[in-house]
């Protein structure tokens, strides 16, 4: 049977983070992709000029549609929002009672840039996050899960230790945002061991929707029956071959080459 993977975030006028970006990536890895939309966005390359929710009941309504009709295999969360909408999540993810969860926990973009409000991240660390079977913060949502200053891999293993310690959640934390060369090294933590992950650095300012089409990621090969850590393994190999591809389009940061395998080079 066609596995299925289901997102719940906003949408992307753009088609390089959020929804779109959730759908390519799973359909790139021969999943069928269900989505459930939170919140739509005007942005593009340069910024986002506007947000508007989805209502509560909408929401709701198309958790609902999909969980009465297919049968989903694992689930992603990306840009929520706001408290109501983690709120109303997190119940109707115990509704449906879907095993797979991987949270990307879009709270700070990986430049630094707040996207939500402190009680939508309460709400998070409270509702959401410990429902996890993992968690895939940047370098900036760990310091604020964890309470630590991240300017090295070795904080980044003290943040990903105390995010666990908090949630009983198996932990990814993201260093594309450190400097030199801890770039781009991402810390593994699961309660009993820290494992390191590293391919390559790739040189690019293209890097729109990294965070998202890692999860997605993690999220399409737990639908294909992958355990955890070889989802992890697979998806950081498949965000650093998006990111080698990635588009140069727009006027500011384009969006990483989710179609790469069929890009036909020069």
């Amino acid at each position: 049977m066609t596995k299925v993977a289901l997102t719940i975030a906003g949408s992307d006028s753009i088609g390089g983070a959020g929804i779109q970006a959730d759908l390519k990536t799973f359909a790139m890895h021969c999943v069928h992709g269900a989505s459930v939309v939170t919140c739509v966005t005007a942005q593009n390359t340069v910024g986002v000029t506007q947000v508007a929710e989805m209502s509560m009941p909408l929401i709701t309504a198309q958790m609902e549609a999909v969980g009465s009709d297919l049968a989903v295999n694992a689930v992603k969360t990306g840009m929520l929002l706001n408290s109501a909408i983690i709120t109303i999540i997190a119940q109707q993810l115990k509704q449906q009672n879907w095993q797979q969860l991987v949270v990307d926990p879009v709270m700070v973009s990986r430049t630094g840039v707040k996207l939500i409000d402190d009680l939508a991240i309460a709400s998070l660390q409270e509702l959401l996050i410990p429902q996890a079977l993992i968690v895939t913060p940047n370098r900036y949502e760990a310091e604020i899960l964890s309470g630590l200053t991240i300017d090295s891999v070795e904080q980044l293993k003290q943040a990903a230790i105390a995010i666990y310690q908090g949630s009983k959640t198996v932990v990814l934390a993201k260093g594309g945002s450190l400097l030199g060369n801890e770039q781009g090294v991402d810390v593994w933590y699961d309660g009993q061991e820290i494992k390191i992950l590293f391919n390559k650095t790739i040189t690019t300012k293209n890097t729109h929707g990294t965070g998202c089409t890692l999860s997605a990621a993690i999220c399409a090969n737990l639908a294909l029956g992958q355990d955890l850590w070889q989802s992890v393994v697979n998806a950081k190999n498949y965000v650093t071959n998006a990111l080698e591809h990635s588009l140069d389009i727009g006027a500011g940061n384009g969006p990483v080459g989710h179609f790469f395998p069929l890009i036909k080079s020069d």
